[in-house]
């Protein structure tokens, strides 16, 4: 089956080849930071306000400090053998690739959201049908590539930051019996847009969850907005 065009719609309406350990900081010298970054505390020390780590990078007597604002510190799942840890190094490579295009698909989501606000409902089909013909000549060919793991976890992550499946993004937007047959088609993808992102019960969640978290601890991955709204529900 060819997945794009089942990840197409999500996306309109809607690879870190190591691992690293959840404390990593990226750091460098003041130096290698544009002067215009650069500030001065009260107490005259150089530092910069490093907005993607959460954190301040200092200068002083030499030796580069890192003072961090917030730090959620996850350790790794425990891995009841070689293969299951290997899964959680092909998840990593997984959601580094998909990260991107998810980021955008939400950006684009909450978007539309916004904008029919303010449009008359009788106007609303014809706008979301304009907005997905100007997205798909701009990215169909980057989610014509998308494997089937990759499909699953961009459906996790629209999940974890809206609060809602992909399917029941689908049907907010285009109607109960578009939602029906996309969830048939994604079934048939072995892609289940109905399965909630559920870190606590779900082996994969809990992978990509520990992912997520060391990737936007060590600054790899940019945090979207609203990121820590999202609450594990034991």
């Amino acid at each position: 089956m060819n997945f794009y065009k089942f990840f197409l719609i999500i996306f309109f309406f809607g690879s870190i080849n190591t691992i690293f350990s959840q404390d990593t900081i990226v750091s460098k010298s003041l130096d290698q930071y544009p002067p215009e970054m650069i500030k001065i505390d009260e107490f005259g020390n150089r530092y910069v306000n490093d907005e993607r780590q959460k954190a301040k990078i200092y200068e002083i007597n030499g030796e580069t400090v890192v003072v961090m604002d917030e730090l959620a510190l996850f350790g790794r799942p425990h891995f009841n053998n070689q293969l299951d840890q290997n899964y959680y190094y092909f998840l990593n490579k997984k959601l580094s690739r998909v990260y991107p295009l998810f980021i955008t698909a939400l950006e684009q989501y909450d978007d539309i959201q916004q904008e029919i606000k303010t449009i008359d409902a009788n106007k609303r089909r014809a706008y979301i049908k304009d907005r997905q013909n100007k997205l798909a000549d701009e990215y169909e060919s980057k989610l014509r590539d998308l494997t089937t793991s990759e499909g699953q976890i961009f459906a996790k992550l629209m999940n974890r930051a809206t609060g809602k499946t992909v399917f029941e993004i689908i049907k907010e937007l285009r109607g109960g019996w578009s939602a029906f047959w996309w969830n048939v088609k994604g079934n048939i993808a072995d892609v289940d847009i109905k399965e909630p992102y559920d870190p606590h019960r779900n082996r994969v969640d809990e992978f990509i969850e520990n992912l997520l978290q060391s990737n936007w601890n060590a600054g790899y991955l940019q945090p979207y907005p609203g990121y820590k709204n999202f609450k594990v529900k034991k």
